[in-house]
């Protein structure tokens, strides 16, 4: 049994029936040559076999009594493989079109609370005998750093691996927990951690004061959310469908832009970004007052710390996209600029304070509201915090293979939020950029409007570094 920590509990008490709460991992596979090919039969004896090297997904969420405080995870003692995997054909001819269309009815239904928080599916029928799986964790189970190591334990670098090892020990699960040793437990954890509350008080005060007298010697402001964001037609109460969709652009042409403005690659996606969701709302006849803000994942784990296969370390960076820049190359320049500021911002306040303040947030209360919100539609009555959420993630630079199968495309997105209603993540791969895009169906339906219009916003940065 493990108490779960603030940060994980809460991407539980977020969740709603229109809010979920979970992330996409989608790899497609060619299993061309793979001896005796593939079979729905075979993928679950692989995946059996590596289990042990998968620990969230055998946990199970347990509730302490009363909400007194987070959750535990224990092994679920009821676990079966059967129930987390699901199989559908994509409707011909097999294209990403068709592939994406059932990603984003796999993204509109929760996940059941009452077994391990996660499914696969596999997408067969694909043009050229592809297969994509698609992996749907919760993301109090695990974030983007926790879900890549996961998935390093399960791909190989080896067209023909060898078999993986058996664990250590046998794994069983645990019984549930009585409801009187769950109180006991939940009331001794919180009285330890209340007692903390004292020194986050002062580092937060003083990170604070720290800002104040930093931001008295730049002249760059980072945006500040709800104040600086805009509203979109994106940018409201959800409904619990998705829109989904991927796009593919290579690596090297983003790596071209990055060296002829001397910008980061992420200054790049922001601005890739940035500018093709501008010119969607441009072409639908919205004005924005303000430039778009977006909400940026950063990983907050220590570069010594030991590789986790679960749970969460992340913040978030606000930076401005810009778009109230016509000219590309002044945008990117001014995405470049606020971005660096951001990063200082955020390294003032400590990028592990919010996390540290979820610690003591109160069950009960904190899931009431977000369902009150949720239901009474009270983000269209407001601006939004920030108006999409956009991760970069770099992944594997050489070709992955699971049981001699070549992975062929990688891509990831995690959740969109009341009032945000888009999230853009692109997961590198060997040469490509893998760009997937959900949002909320009812706000904006045809999702890849946004993904189709990144090939124009590189191009457009293309032409700019060629004359530079």
């Amino acid at each position: 049994m493990e108490r779960m920590t603030g940060l994980d509990a809460g991407f539980l008490y977020m969740e709603t029936p229109t809010l979920h709460m979970h992330t996409l991992k989608i790899g497609v596979i060619d299993p061309v040559n793979v001896e005796g090919g593939y079979s729905f039969e075979r993928f679950r004896e692989e995946l059996e076999k590596r289990l042990h090297l998968l620990p969230p997904f055998r946990r199970r969420i347990v509730d302490l009594p009363r909400g007194i405080h987070h959750p535990v995870w224990i092994e679920d003692p009821n676990f079966s493989l059967e129930a987390h995997l699901k199989r559908t054909t994509v409707p011909a001819p097999g294209g990403a079109r068709e592939m994406d269309a059932i990603i984003g009815q796999i993204a509109s239904t929760q996940l059941d609370r009452d077994k391990p928080l996660w499914e696969l599916w596999a997408l067969e029928g694909l043009q050229d005998g592809h297969v994509a799986f698609v992996a749907k964790i919760h993301h109090a189970a695990a974030d983007g750093v926790a879900a890549a190591a996961m998935l390093a334990n399960i791909l190989s670098v080896d067209p023909q691996p060898a078999e993986p090892d058996p664990p250590a020990e046998p794994w069983r699960g645990e019984p549930i927990p009585d409801a009187r040793s769950l109180a006991r437990a939940g009331r001794s954890d919180k009285r330890a951690a209340l007692k903390l509350i004292p020194a986050l008080y002062k580092r937060t005060r003083a990170g604070a004061k720290a800002l104040a007298k930093h931001r008295e010697q730049t002249t760059i402001r980072t945006p500040r959310p709800i104040k600086d964001a805009p509203r979109t037609s994106f940018n409201g109460s959800l409904s619990a469908n998705r829109s989904f969709a991927t796009a593919t652009l290579p690596l090297e042409e983003f790596k071209r832009v990055k060296t002829a403005f001397d910008v980061t690659l992420n200054d790049v996606v922001l601005d890739v970004v940035g500018s093709s969701v501008r010119r969607y709302l441009v072409e639908r006849g919205e004005r924005l007052d303000k430039p778009l803000i977006a909400g940026v994942p950063v990983a907050t784990d220590k570069p010594d710390d030991v590789k986790r296969l679960g749970g969460n370390k992340v913040s978030n960076m606000f930076t401005s996209l810009c778009t109230d820049i016509a000219d590309p190359v002044e945008r990117l320049r001014a995405i470049h600029e606020i971005t660096k500021e951001a990063k200082l911002v955020q390294n003032i306040l400590g990028a592990d304070t919010m996390a540290s303040w979820l610690e003591y947030a109160p069950p009960r209360p904190f899931n009431w509201f977000m369902r009150t919100y949720s239901r009474r539609g009270l983000a269209a009555r407001h601006r939004p915090p920030i108006n999409l959420v956009v991760s970069n993630v770099p992944g594997p630079r050489s070709p992955l293979y699971i049981a001699g199968a070549k992975l062929a495309a990688l891509y990831s997105v995690g959740p969109i939020l009341e009032g945000i209603g888009l999230n853009v993540t692109v997961w590198s791969y060997i040469d490509q950029m893998n760009f997937a895009a959900i949002s909320c169906a009812s706000l904006l339906p045809e999702v890849h409007t946004i993904t189709d219009g990144l090939h124009e916003s590189l191009d457009e940065l293309l032409k700019a570094a060629d004359r530079a």
